[in-house]
């Protein structure tokens, strides 16, 4: 037992074995409560999970299917090699004749003496290579027909049209006044009235003579000046590009410019 003074009040503390031995037990009563409770909890979890999960979470409907269970000896018997066959199906009437009999054999070469008068008019090979493909009137002077290998033969060879991403080498690009180009370009009234301006890039095809024979817009900043810029590049004359010595048929990129002055 010890008694402290403070400000003249007395107060008295217990301090000693006796007060820590009480303690002890305190805490060592209270922690075997904690453990039973614990250890019974931990024992009515788990008879009491099963039944917990098997109600919120039911199992799915399970078919079940009888089996029919099938003895060998009661299965008839094979049918025997002495049964009679079954009938044959019968058989469909060959249809009409419409013309007569088709036959089939050996070509074997008949002297001209033989031929018919109604077979002589068959063409041999002497005389189909002597033919003309246009046709005519049907005499047959010993000699070619008129027209055979003379004359020029004109052959059209299609140009397959460039891609406009594909990269052309040339030796010369196609040229044009640039200035007047731009020029020629006229504002639109839409966007003059609402002081639009900006920039279109236009791709023009180019052809071998320099016309111009496919446009395309690329960018625009804005649509109301497209058509004046394509109506532009269209009006324009182009030198065409040079590959090889020759002209060729490429794409070129023209910027057009709409400023407000």
């Amino acid at each position: 037992m010890t008694t402290l003074h403070t400000s003249g009040n007395a107060v008295t503390l217990d301090y000693g074995a006796s007060a820590f031995k009480d303690v002890i037990k305190r805490n060592t009563e209270r922690a075997f409560l904690v453990t039973v409770l614990l250890l019974l909890f931990l024992v009515l979890y788990n008879f009491t999970y099963p039944l917990i999960e098997a109600w919120l979470f039911p199992p799915p409907n399970i078919v079940k299917v009888k089996l029919a269970r099938v003895s060998l000896s009661a299965l008839p018997p094979p049918p025997s090699d002495n049964a009679e066959p079954p009938p044959p199906p019968p058989t469909a009437a060959p249809p009409a004749a419409s013309g007569p009999a088709a036959r089939a054999g050996t070509p074997v070469p008949v002297p001209d003496a033989l031929i018919p008068e109604d077979m002589k008019d068959f063409a041999n090979v002497d005389e189909i290579n002597r033919a003309s493909a246009i046709g005519g009137e049907g005499e047959d002077w010993g000699g070619f027909a008129d027209g055979i290998g003379q004359g020029p033969i004109d052959i059209q060879v299609r140009e397959s049209e460039p891609n406009l991403e594909d990269f052309v080498a040339v030796e010369k690009e196609p040229g044009f006044d640039f200035a007047d180009l731009q020029r020629r370009v006229r504002y639109p009234d839409m966007a003059r009235r609402n002081g639009i301006e900006g920039q279109v890039l236009v791709a023009a095809l180019v052809g071998r003579d320099g016309s111009v024979e496919k446009t395309q817009v690329i960018s625009s900043d804005n649509e109301i000046l497209n058509s004046a810029a394509l109506a532009a590049v269209r009006e324009t004359v182009f030198t065409p590009a040079i590959q090889n010595q020759s002209p060729v048929r490429v794409w070129v990129r023209i910027p057009i410019s709409f400023k407000l002055r």
